[in-house]
């Protein structure tokens, strides 16, 4: 692929604009040598005004999403893309959140721009457990756990029964729970359908990927072991 075409596809501006780049000699190797659009050069070995070019397709990365921050590219308010260098949500292919957390729902979100990649993690059949952590404004009753675990709980409006769900209780009005599939609003319909409602809600783990030292609003690519973590209950 041309320089100009690679860098433009990451997002740092048009074909015009990258070119323009070019011309003013902002794009040089990894020892400073201003580079020319037809050079040939590894994407390792490519800087903008010094920095490493940003990773090529098939990029993973985790985000704490906070709350007040939609999953959208279109939402007049606050977007997780907001997080991000500006340049990701010009990306080619598009970066794409996996999956959605709505606005009142923190937590580990992944983001992707490769299809297959976030095809496999969302689909029912990876089975890939998100973990919860819901405080609610009513204490549990203590049926709730057999309730979700039963594989027959049927949501409102839907007609086909979710999947068994593990509940773990941490106090009278806090639990966690372990879901494999993600209907719309799956945890806060669930809740509602044994007569409670979520007062905040945060997801923390992913397959076996967890938030760690990442504070609200940061984020980090992610590398093969972090890939293979994932996946690691496959």
């Amino acid at each position: 692929m041309k320089l100009v075409k690679l860098i433009a596809n990451l997002g740092y501006g048009s074909r015009k604009q990258v070119a323009a780049m070019f011309r003013a000699g902002m794009v040089t190797d990894a020892q400073g040598e201003v580079l020319y659009a037809d050079d040939q050069v590894a994407h390792a070995d490519i800087r903008i005004e010094g920095e490493p070019l940003d990773p090529p397709a098939g990029l993973l990365l985790m985000l704490h999403k906070p709350v007040g921050y939609t999953c959208s590219t279109k939402d007049p308010g606050r977007i997780v893309y907001d997080l991000l260098p500006p340049r990701f949500r010009l990306r080619s292919p598009m970066l794409s959140t996996v999956g959605r957390l709505d606005r009142d729902t923190s937590g580990l979100l992944l983001m992707t721009d490769d299809g297959a990649l976030l095809h496999r993690i969302v689909s029912p059949k990876t089975h890939l457990p998100k973990v919860y952590e819901a405080t609610l404004a009513h204490e549990l009753r203590g049926d709730e756990a057999g309730v979700f675990a039963s594989g027959t709980l049927l949501l409102e409006s839907e007609t086909t029964p979710l999947a068994p769900a593990q509940l773990e209780v941490v106090s009278p009005r806090t639990a966690h729970l372990t879901l494999t599939e993600g209907r719309y609003h799956q945890v806060r319909r669930m809740f509602a359908a044994v007569g409670n409602h979520v007062e905040s809600l945060h997801r923390s783990r992913i397959g076996g990927l967890a938030l760690g030292e990442l504070a609200p609003g940061q984020w980090r690519l992610l590398d093969e072991a972090d890939r293979e973590r994932l996946f690691a209950r496959d």
